[in-house]
C-alpha cells in the first residue's frame, strides 16, 4: 500500500477529527487500543496535582509559586472547570484546567487560591512541556 503523502494525511486527520467534533461522541471512550481519552486525561491531571502538591514550599520565589482559582484574569470561567497553575510571570507559566471535582484534592498549603489567576501569557503546549522540562 502506498504511504499516504503529508498534505493527505493531514486531510484525513483534519476530517476525522472534524467527525469526532460534530457526531457528539463521548471522546472520553476514543482509544489508541491501548488508553481511552478519558484515562489519559485523568493521568495529566493526577500528574499534574501530585507536581504541584510535592514541590517544596517556599523553595520557589512567586514567579514559580503554585495557585488555583476558579476564574481567569478577567473574572471569566469555564462552568465545572477550575484553572491551577504553576508561576505567575509571563514566560514562567504552566497551567491547565481542572474538572472541580478535583478541587478538594488541590488543598495543600503550598497551593494558594486566587480570586482570579494570573494573566495568561500565551503559553502553548510546547511551551507547558519545556517549562517542565526546566523545573
Amino acid at each position: 500500500m502506498p504511504v499516504m503523502s503529508q498534505e493527505d494525511s493531514i486531510k484525513v486527520i483534519d476530517g476525522v477529527n472534524n467527525v469526532i467534533k460534530n457526531s457528539g461522541v463521548d471522546t472520553n471512550k476514543i482509544s489508541d487500543g491501548y488508553h481511552t481519552f478519558g484515562e489519559l486525561y485523568e493521568h495529566r491531571i493526577t500528574l499534574f496535582i501530585a507536581l504541584c502538591t510535592s514541590l517544596p514550599y517556599g523553595k520557589y520565589t512567586d514567579h514559580l509559586r503554585v495557585w488555583k482559582s476558579m476564574k481567569h484574569h478577567d473574572g471569566t470561567s469555564y462552568d465545572g472547570w477550575f484553572i491551577m497553575g504553576i508561576g505567575e510571570d509571563k514566560g514562567s507559566q504552566i497551567s491547565y484546567h481542572l474538572p472541580m471535582s478535583k478541587w478538594d484534592e488541590c488543598n495543600d498549603p503550598c497551593i494558594i487560591e486566587l480570586s482570579e489567576a494570573p494573566e495568561w501569557d500565551g503559553h502553548t503546549s510546547n511551551d507547558v512541556l519545556e517549562r517542565l522540562k526546566s523545573l
